[in-house]
This record gives structure tokens, C-alpha cells and sequence, in this order.
């Protein structure tokens, strides 16, 4: 892959000022971003409650990643109050698609209005907020179902084998986020990670390697204890693995680990992919057949 001159180019809630150093392929997709306004109230005893990280800002780091679309991602501070994630889909139109949280509050017409803006999931977040709860897992996937949706799960490792036998039943897709929360240590010896790697080569699950700094032991981007694991998803199943920064990166906010720089991130995709070709198929295509995305065209982000 052909390197890239680096420029001076700064966007917050991002370490580091350069590009990334890869050729990323037109229509390239971020599938995992949240944005973050206090115009909105964080739920009572939200674990996450970083500074504000707009859409404006966002499009400063898409000129240091290269990348076109995005995922905007319900996050857990917010509980099911998805109105700074529609105020998103809405500045993006329609290179961005949505990841909504819903209850039981949420009524089919309410589903059509989201399915119309881009919205293309729901979030299960269990390992921060618990919202929903587990014993929901089957009843929403059945509400989303007619949408056509899937279901994105963070869980810790235990927590997704003790749903194994609902997460192998379930009548729409997974998407596992954060690379399905398995430590790299644990790859090839987590019972977990086997279930994971079953649930993509059946082609009922998607993984996000997003977070990588989540699940490392260094909770650094360029964590060379990463490589393993990523392979081993984007080994099992290249048609079923998808990219993700997690910008704004509320956990280094909050202090628990460095700023990442999310070129860096992006190089370190362009390693475990290895060529052009598996690259494209996760920035690009993959992407457009998991959030129906139409075919890439020619872009600038100057």
C-alpha cells in the first residue's frame, strides 16, 4: 500500500496530527462513533460523561483517517434518548447510518421514523449501563426484526457465554463491537472467542474492530498483542468484519487510558488486513452490505 505524505492536521478528542499513512479506499466507512451534547442529559448514573464532541469535530478527523461514512452510535450516557445521534444522521444525510437504543416505550411508528433516517440497529450495552437489560435480548430482536436490523451486544466474555444459547437463536444478525470485549490473551483460550468465531463463519454475527485499545493490556492503539486477534476474525471470516475509531473516545476522557491517534488506528487495520484487497472489503464493502450503504462514489474531504 502506498504511503501517504503526513500533514499537520489536529481534530479533538484524537492524539496526533497526521494522516494515516495507507491509501483508504473511497467510501470507506467508520462503523463506530459517537457524538456527545449537553443539550441533552446524561441518565442518572451514567459511568460516561465526556465533553461535548460534535459532527463539526468529527470532520476534522475524517481528514487525517481518510474515511467518507460513518456509524453514528447511541452511547450509553443517554440511555434511549437518541436525539444527538439523529441530530448526526441528519447533518450526514446519507453517508451515515445509525446504531438507535430503544425500550419498551419505543412503538413500530417510531421504528419506521428511525429506519427512515438511517437508523440500521439497535444497541445492547452490557458492560456499561446495562441498557437494555439481558432478559430483553430476544424480545427487541424480534420487535426489530421486520426492519430488517441487527443487534450490536457489548459484553463482557462470561456474560456473552452465559447468553450463548440466545445469541445462537436470535432472529436477526449480531454485531459485536470492541472486538466482541475479548482480551488478547484470551484469544484461542476464552470459550468466548470460539462462540464469537462460530457465530461469524455461520454468518449470523459481525464483528467491529473497534476498541482496541479497550481490550488491550497497554490500552494502546498501536498494541502489537492486537494483531493476533484481529486476524483471527479477519481470518475466520473477512466478510463479516467491520472498522471502527470509537472517536470521540469517552474512556480517555474520563481518564482511563492515553488520548488515542486514530491514523494510527487506521494503519494498524491496513497491518492486520495485510492487502489492498481485504482493506477495501472491510472499509468499503463490507459496510455497505451490513448498514446498506449504495455504492461509493468519488468524494473530497478538503
Amino acid at each position: 500500500m502506498q504511503a501517504l505524505k503526513s500533514d499537520p492536521l489536529g481534530a479533538p478528542f484524537s492524539a496526533g496530527t497526521g494522516r494515516a499513512s495507507v491509501n483508504v479506499p473511497a467510501g470507506a466507512c467508520d462503523c463506530h462513533v459517537h457524538v456527545y451534547d449537553s443539550r441533552y442529559a446524561a441518565v442518572p448514573g451514567a459511568r460516561l460523561t465526556p465533553p461535548d464532541a460534535s459532527v463539526a469535530d468529527y470532520r476534522l478527523l475524517q481528514r487525517r483517517t481518510g474515511t467518507d461514512r460513518v456509524v453514528f452510535v447511541t452511547p450509553s450516557t443517554y440511555g434511549a434518548d437518541n436525539g444527538a445521534m439523529r441530530e448526526a444522521l441528519a447533518a450526514f444525510g446519507d453517508r451515515a447510518r445509525g446504531v438507535t437504543v430503544i425500550d419498551e416505550q419505543t412503538d413500530p411508528a417510531e421504528l419506521r421514523a428511525l429506519h427512515d433516517i438511517g437508523v440500521r440497529g439497535i444497541r445492547f450495552n452490557l458492560s456499561l449501563g446495562a441498557h437494555p437489560p439481558a432478559a430483553s435480548l430476544r424480545p427487541m430482536a424480534e420487535r426489530i426484526a421486520p426492519q430488517g436490523w441487527h443487534l450490536q451486544l457489548l459484553a463482557p466474555p462470561d456474560t456473552l457465554l452465559a447468553l450463548a444459547p440466545v445469541l445462537r437463536d436470535l432472529p436477526v444478525a449480531l454485531v459485536f463491537d470492541h472486538f466482541g470485549r475479548i482480551a488478547p490473551a484470551d484469544a484461542g483460550r476464552h470459550a468466548a472467542h470460539a462462540l464469537v468465531l462460530d457465530l461469524l463463519c455461520e454468518g449470523r454475527a459481525w464483528v467491529k474492530l473497534s476498541g482496541g485499545y479497550i481490550v488491550s493490556p497497554t490500552h494502546r492503539t498501536d498494541d502489537a498483542a492486537l494483531d493476533a486477534l484481529a486476524r483471527s476474525y479477519l481470518q475466520a471470516a473477512p466478510h463479516r468484519v467491520v472498522w471502527g475509531s470509537d472517536w470521540p473516545h469517552a474512556t480517555a476522557s474520563a481518564g482511563r487510558h492515553p488520548m488515542p491517534d486514530d491514523a494510527v488506528q487506521v494503519d494498524a487495520l491496513a497491518r492486520w488486513c495485510g492487502d489492498e484487497e481485504t482493506l477495501h472489503r472491510v472499509l468499503v464493502d463490507n459496510p455497505a452490505a451490513l448498514y446498506g450503504f449504495t455504492p461509493a462514489g468519488p468524494v473530497s474531504l478538503s
